[in-house]
């Protein structure tokens, strides 16, 4: 069996899209969100692990939500946790457009680089070696209702945050998806997906990872 680590932020996770926050839903089914949608189609011989969690940066600490929103605080223990581990797939870098990081789209790509050479670097694979990584960049924003404060600027960055992470994963022999390729977000908040895109994105990464560990 083949083991999968999906790590992620609240499209991950499964949160729903909302208008505003007095009108957050509750979060999408097991098989509703896509990494469920991965599990059902790519079967029995492949066990995958949710990891995804609301907020999630790639290397900022954030001064409000809390230190433990950075992606490399728990990487290693997340890694060790499962291990043996073939794959990891990351698709983070939303939040880190957030207008409190002031983050160009240059540091959120070396933000990636940092979490792709840690799994690399590590011994959470099969007989000790080190899991493969699937880099994801995120769907780009669409239209922010409640949460354009929060987003000033994101979308000119969202934009380039594609060339940069395929330049890490080229960088590193990594595999290198976009997630915009599949999906779009939501018209209700610009951040999120509805299901139906949910369901897009499981069956693409499904495909494409049974290309990796063919």
């Amino acid at each position: 069996m083949k083991t999968i680590l999906c790590y992620g932020d609240s499209n991950t996770w499964g949160h729903p899209p909302f208008r505003s926050l007095a009108e957050i839903g509750p979060r999408f089914g097991f098989t509703e969100r896509w990494p469920g949608v991965l599990r059902q189609t790519l079967g029995a011989d492949y066990w995958i692990i949710e990891e995804g969690l609301s907020g999630r940066t790639t290397a900022f600490d954030d001064p409000i939500e809390g230190t433990h929103k950075n992606g490399k605080t728990y990487l290693l223990p997340c890694l060790e946790t499962h291990a043996p581990i073939d794959l990891v797939t990351i698709m983070l870098g939303t939040n880190d457009l957030k207008t409190r990081f002031s983050a160009p789209a240059y540091d959120i790509g070396w933000g990636i680089q940092n979490l792709a050479s840690m799994i690399l670097n590590s011994a959470f694979g099969p007989n000790g070696s080190a899991p493969k990584v699937l880099i994801m960049s995120p769907a780009r924003i669409g239209k922010l209702s409640s949460l354009a404060e929060l987003f000033i600027g994101a979308e000119s960055k969202a934009e380039l945050l594609p060339m940069h992470y395929r330049n890490v994963a080229e960088t590193l022999g990594c595999s290198f998806f976009d997630a915009a390729s599949v999906v779009t977000t939501s018209d209700m908040d610009g951040i999120h997906f509805d299901i139906s895109e949910h369901q897009k994105l499981g069956k693409a990464v499904a495909e494409k990872i049974l290309q990796i560990l063919a």
